[in-house]
C-alpha cells in the first residue's frame, strides 16, 4: 500500500510544482499580491505534508526550510525580489529531482539543497533567521513558558476511505508533536470484530492536547489537504481554565459536554436536576415554542447543508491513471466499429424492430463517444503556463527583456494531443526568443519597446484548435532565407517562389539561418522535427512575417487522434475516409465536363475552378468507370481541391487504427477503419497527399 502512497504523492507533487512555478512567475510581475503568496505557500505546505505522509522525509525536510520563508512573507516580514524568486524556483527545480531517480546519486543534490537554503536564510532579518534556525532544529522536549505559548484541544475524525486516498493519519498526528508539547488520546471503541473489520477503512478516531508557541493557522495547515476527508475541531482553550488553582477546576462533566463526548442533555439527565434548554426557556417564558422549533429546524437544515455540500466536494472530482482512460476510449471505439455492423445488419435485414434498436444503440453509442472523449480534453493554459519559465530564463541567458502573454488558456484539446504538442512549442518559442526578439538597444534603434513580447494564443475552430505563436521581433528576411536554402542545395539560385514558398523552406531538415552555434540554436536542428511531428498528430503548420513586424506561426491540429467524423467514399471496391471537418460540399462530375476540360484535371464549380485528383489513378485502383463520378470537395490551409470517386456512401463515425510498419510510410494514408461488414477504409490523409504531389510535380519540372 506504501508504493500507491508514493505513486499518488508523485502524481499530486508533479501539479502543485506546476502551481508553484506559476505562482513564482506571477509574484516577480506582482510582488504585493497576497493571494499569489497564499498559493506558493499551499502548495509548499501541501508538498511538505504529503512528502512526510508518504515517505518522503528529504523532500519533507527541505520543504519545509523554503515554507519557513514564505512565512515570514505572508506576514509581512519579509518582501519578495528576484533573488528570492530564483533561489525558490531552484528550489522548486530540487524538489523535482528528489522525485526521481539521480543520475549520478544524491550527493550532488543534497549539495545544492544546502546551498540554496543557506542563501534563503541570509534573505531574511536577522531575528527571523534565528527563529527559523529553531525551527529547522525541532521543537524542543518541554518549551519553555511564555506569552506566546497556547494549549489547544483537537478533535480529529478522519472519514473511514480516508486509507483509499492516500492518507496516514499517523504521520498527521507525528507533525503535530512536531509543533510542541502534545497528547495524543486514540479512540479505538469503533473498531469491529475481526470477522467484520476492513483493513481498508479507518476505524479510529483521535483526541489531542497541544501546547506550542504557533498559531491556530499552523496548527489547521497540519490537516490542509484532509480538511474535506475528516472531521476536524480545533479551538484554543482559555489559559485562564489551565492556570486556575485547584478549587476552581472544571468539573469532569463540564469538560466532557465542551469536548463534545457526552451531551450536556445526557449529562444533565444523570444528574437528574435538570431538562433541555429549550424547555427550560420555554417553561420560564423566556423564550416562545414556535420560535425554538424554528431554531432547532434551522440548526437541523444547516446541518444537512453541510453534509450534502460536503459530500458534493468529495465527488466533485477523481484521480484516474490515463493508461485506463486510454483502454475507456479503446473501448469506445471497438463499440463504435460494432454498432456500425449492428446498423449494417438492421438496413440489410429491413425488419423494424432490429431498426429500432440500432438506431437507438447509435444514439447511445454517439453519446458515450462524446463523453468519452470530454473526459479525455485538458484546457491547454496548463501547458502555456509551463513555458513562462522558459521565456524568463532564456531571456535572461540572451540578454534580452522578453514577456510571454497568453490567450484561450481555457481551448480544450486531447490530453494525448497536448502531451505530444509540448516539445514542438517549446522549439518554436526557443526560435521566437533566439531569432525573432532583438536585444533591447536594437529595439529601441527601431522605436520599439526595450522589452519583446511573445503571445501564445488558441481557439476552436471547427473539429480543430488552432494554435498560434507570434513574436514581435525582426521577422524574417526573405532574401536570407532564400540565399541560405540555394547554399545548402534546397532551391535552384534562380528558382521562382511566392513569399509562403520561400518561408516553408525554414522547415527543411538541416536549415539554419544562425551565424554561430549556441546553446540556443545553430544546430540545424528543430523546426523540420516540429514539422514533423504536428504532421503525425495529422495537423498542419503554417507561417507568416514581416520583417521589421514580427512573425506569427500557426498550428492547426484536430481535436482528438481517437475518433473522427469522416465521409465515406468509394472508389472500385476500396473504401476511403476522407475527415469530415475539411470536407466542403460534394458534386458530381460527368464525361462530358471531363471532355470540356480537355485532360486537365480542374472543374467549373459554383464559377470556381477547382483542381482535383482522381484517386484511382493515384492508388493504381482498377475497374470500370461509374458513368456519372463525384467530386469532394475539400478546403485545407493550402486551398481548395477535390477528390474524384465512383461514390459518396455518407456519414461514417471512424475509429482510427494505426497501419503496419509496411504502411506506414504510404504518401497521404494516416490509417485505417474497420465497416460495419469487417471492410478496411483507408483514412485519407489529405495535406500530406497535397504536399507529396507537390514535391513529385517539382521533380518532374
Amino acid at each position: 500500500m506504501m508504493d500507491n502512497f508514493k505513486e499518488a504523492f508523485r502524481e499530486e507533487a508533479f501539479e502543485l510544482l506546476s502551481e508553484l512555478e506559476t505562482s513564482l512567475l506571477e509574484l516577480e510581475q506582482d510582488p504585493d499580491n497576497r493571494e499569489t503568496i497564499e498559493r506558493a505557500f499551499r502548495a509548499l505546505h501541501t508538498i511538505k505534508g504529503s512528502g512526510a505522509m508518504a515517505g518522503f522525509d528529504d523532500i519533507a525536510a527541505f520543504t519545509h526550510e523554503v515554507e519557513s520563508v514564505f512565512e515570514h512573507l505572508r506576514h509581512g516580514r519579509l518582501a519578495v525580489t528576484k533573488e528570492l524568486v530564483d533561489l525558490t524556483l531552484a528550489a522548486r527545480d530540487v524538489i523535482r529531482g528528489m522525485l526521481e531517480p539521480a543520475d549520478n546519486g544524491d550527493e550532488g543534490r543534497d549539495m545544492e539543497a544546502k546551498g540554496i537554503v543557506r542563501a534563503l536564510k541570509e534573505l531574511l532579518p536577522a531575528a527571523s533567521a534565528c527563529i527559523d534556525e529553531r525551527v529547522s532544529q525541532g521543537p524542543s522536549e518541554s518549551p519553555a513558558a511564555s506569552d506566546d505559548v497556547v494549549t489547544y484541544r483537537i478533535f480529529f475524525r478522519p472519514h473511514p476511505d480516508i486509507f483509499t486516498k492516500g492518507t496516514n493519519p499517523l504521520l498527521l498526528l507525528n507533525e503535530l508533536r512536531q509543533l510542541g508539547d502534545c497528547e495524543v488520546v486514540a479512540h479505538p471503541d469503533d473498531i469491529p470484530d475481526l470477522e467484520e473489520l476492513n483493513p481498508e477503512e479507518c476505524h479510529t478516531y483521535w483526541d489531542v492536547i497541544l501546547t506550542t508557541r504557533e498559531g491556530i493557522n499552523a496548527v489547521r495547515d497540519v490537516f490542509i489537504f484532509v480538511e474535506d476527508d475528516c472531521e476536524l475541531k480545533v479551538e484554543a482553550m482559555d489559559e485562564q481554565d489551565i492556570l486556575d488553582n485547584e478549587p476552581h477546576r472544571k468539573k469532569l462533566g463540564e469538560i466532557l459536554v465542551e469536548r463534545g463526548d457526552v451531551a450536556r442533555e445526557d449529562l444533565l439527565k444523570v444528574l437528574g436536576s435538570q431538562r433541555r434548554i429549550g424547555e427550560l426557556l420555554v417553561d420560564q417564558g423566556l423564550a416562545d415554542a414556535g420560535k425554538v422549533r424554528a431554531a432547532l429546524a434551522e440548526q437541523q437544515h444547516l446541518e444537512e447543508i453541510r453534509q450534502k455540500r460536503q459530500q458534493e466536494e468529495q465527488a466533485s472530482s477523481i484521480r484516474v491513471p490515463a493508461a485506463k482512460l486510454d483502454t475507456l476510449v479503446d473501448l469506445v471505439g471497438e463499440l463504435v466499429t460494432v454498432q456500425a455492423s449492428l446498423s449494417q445488419l438492421a438496413s440489410s435485414r429491413r425488419v423494424p424492430e432490429l431498426r429500432s434498436i440500432a438506431e437507438h444503440v447509435h444514439r447511445l453509442t454517439a453519446e458515450l463517444r462524446d463523453n468519452t472523449m470530454t473526459i479525455r480534453m485538458l484546457p491547454i493554459g496548463t501547458t502555456f503556463n509551463k513555458f513562462k519559465r522558459l521565456v524568463r530564463d532564456l531571456s535572461k541567458e540572451l540578454g534580452k527583456e522578453i514577456v510571454l502573454t497568453t490567450a484561450g488558456a481555457e481551448t480544450e484539446l486531447d490530453k494525448t494531443v497536448i502531451e505530444r504538442l509540448n516539445d514542438s512549442l517549446m522549439h518554436l518559442i526557443r526560435n521566437c526568443i533566439d531569432h525573432g526578439i532583438e536585444p533591447p538597444d536594437v529595439r529601441k534603434t527601431a522605436g520599439k519597446t526595450a522589452h519583446g513580447t511573445v503571445h501564445l494564443s488558441a481557439v476552436h475552430s471547427g473539429a480543430n484548435v488552432l494554435i498560434r505563436i507570434t513574436d514581435d521581433g525582426a521577422g524574417l528576411d526573405e532574401e536570407a532565407v532564400r540565399k541560405k536554402a540555394a547554399e545548402k542545395g534546397l532551391i535552384a539560385p534562380d528558382a521562382e517562389l511566392s513569399r509562403k514558398e520561400i518561408f516553408s523552406l525554414i522547415f527543411a531538415p538541416g536549415f539554419s539561418t544562425a551565424g554561430k552555434v549556441t546553446n540556443v540554436s545553430g544546430r540545424g536542428v528543430g523546426l523540420d522535427v516540429v514539422k514533423r511531428n504536428i504532421e503525425a498528430l495529422r495537423g498542419s503548420i503554417d507561417i507568416g512575417s514581416e520583417k521589421g513586424v514580427g512573425t506569427t506561426v500557426t498550428l492547426k491540429l484536430p481535436l482528438t487522434l481517437a475518433i473522427i467524423d469522416g465521409l465515406l467514399v468509394k472508389v472500385g471496391k476500396t473504401f476511403f475516409v476522407l475527415p469530415l471537418s475539411i470536407v466542403e460540399e460534394c458534386v458530381e462530375l460527368s464525361r462530358e465536363e471531363v471532355a470540356r476540360a480537355h485532360g486537365r484535371h480542374v472543374a467549373l464549380i459554383r464559377g470556381e475552378i477547382i483542381p482535383y485528383i482522381r484517386l484511382r489513378e493515384r492508388f493504381s485502383i482498377n475497374g470500370d468507370l461509374p458513368p456519372i463520378e463525384q467530386i469532394v470537395v475539400t478546403n485545407t490551409a493550402a486551398d481548395k481541391v477535390g477528390f474524384v470517386v465512383d461514390k459518396v456512401m455518407g456519414e461514417h463515425q471512424t475509429v482510427i487504427k494505426n497501419l503496419g510498419k509496411m504502411y506506414r510510410e504510404v504518401g497521404g494514408i494516416s490509417g485505417a477503419t474497420i465497416l460495419g461488414d469487417g471492410t478496411v477504409a483507408l483514412i485519407m490523409d489529405v495535406p500530406k497527399l497535397l504536399e507529396r504531389l507537390g514535391l513529385e510535380k517539382s521533380r518532374h519540372e
